[in-house]
């Protein structure tokens, strides 16, 4: 039998529609929507199916779409599993659901958790003062070089997730992200694409949020992964009881070390990655870090049924 890595992409990945197909075919999707609008007291499916997009792209509702989404399609996929995954990681915000699928967190707590975590975020920076955007064609040192000549007292920008060997993200003040993004394009070969995020994610713009989501985490009653889990802040280890409070409020203002993890699946022997929830965004930066994996996805029936056919056949 193959090594199968699970994976789960975070904010930006997400879409009006997504879910909309699977909801109407499959029960598990169906029930897991039902539930999130019971616990959190809104209507996540309509969120996710109809929108709209300014409403969906607000970080308080992005981060509960696309938790829900990716939580509905685990719960499809666990029972249709042919093999048991090794290993999972999520990128960001799809760490929690990498947590849940592992067990180290409930269905009503990780919601629960997350709209919290959303709600941190969209208080510290108002909307508009902050961005996130993606530098692709430079490395890690150049881009730091282009945020060091843009900043200021007033403007900050940094590097957010170190997404591949030439594909980073940066995140901070809108002001200076634009100007990063305006030094870089200035480079050839180099693209700079702002991301439909309205946060300064993983930037010290972010200390506030996370000291108030530090009381939030201790108000939660964690399990032990039954997979392990890989924290993007430290890919060094894996999630315990011990340290997940510690990690978790970290990740907030911490780089997202993509790259790491995946090359820490690829040491840990994995051959097949699967990515569940909407877009195929993290099976490109995989592809990149080490294209020996076999990449697969879930994100709608036909997705699934192609997924599902080629573990059998692992």
């Amino acid at each position: 039998m193959g090594r199968v890595g699970l994976v789960f992409p975070g904010q930006g990945a997400q879409y009006v529609g997504m879910g909309l197909e699977l909801c109407s075919l499959y029960d598990d999707v169906r029930e897991r929507f039902v539930q999130a609008g019971e616990v959190l007291g809104m209507d996540v499916a309509k969120l996710c199916f109809e929108g709209p997009c300014e409403l969906l792209d607000l970080t308080i509702n992005t981060q509960i779409a696309v938790l829900t989404f990716e939580m509905a399609l685990y719960a499809l996929l666990q029972k249709r599993l042919p093999v048991e995954p090794v290993v999972m990681a999520g990128h960001s915000l799809g760490e929690y659901a990498a947590l849940h699928a592992s067990g180290a967190l409930g269905f009503s707590e990780v919601l629960t958790l997350v709209r919290a975590r959303a709600h941190r975020h969209q208080d510290a920076v108002a909307v508009g003062e902050g961005a996130m955007a993606a530098v692709i064609g430079l490395d890690r040192a150049a881009v730091e070089e282009i945020c060091r000549s843009v900043k200021s007292d007033q403007a900050w920008v940094g590097i957010a997730i170190l997404n591949g060997p030439r594909q980073v993200t940066i995140s901070g003040n809108t002001a200076a992200v634009e100007a990063a993004m305006a030094r870089a394009s200035e480079r050839e070969g180099t693209r700079a694409v702002k991301l439909p995020i309205s946060v300064p994610c993983h930037s010290p713009l972010l200390l506030k949020t996370a000291e108030w989501f530090s009381d939030d985490l201790q108000k939660v009653e964690f399990g032990e992964c039954r997979v392990p889990v890989i924290p993007n802040c430290d890919p060094s280890v894996f999630f315990d009881r011990d340290n997940i409070r510690d990690l978790l409020a970290r990740q907030i203002v911490s780089p997202v070390r993509w790259q790491e993890t995946v090359e820490k699946m690829a040491r840990m022997e994995v051959d097949t990655v699967v990515e569940i929830g909407p877009g195929r965004v993290l099976s490109g930066l995989i592809k990149r870090i080490h294209r020996k994996f076999r990449l697969l996805n879930v994100e709608d029936p036909l997705s699934l049924d192609k997924t599902l056919e080629a573990l059998e056949a692992v």
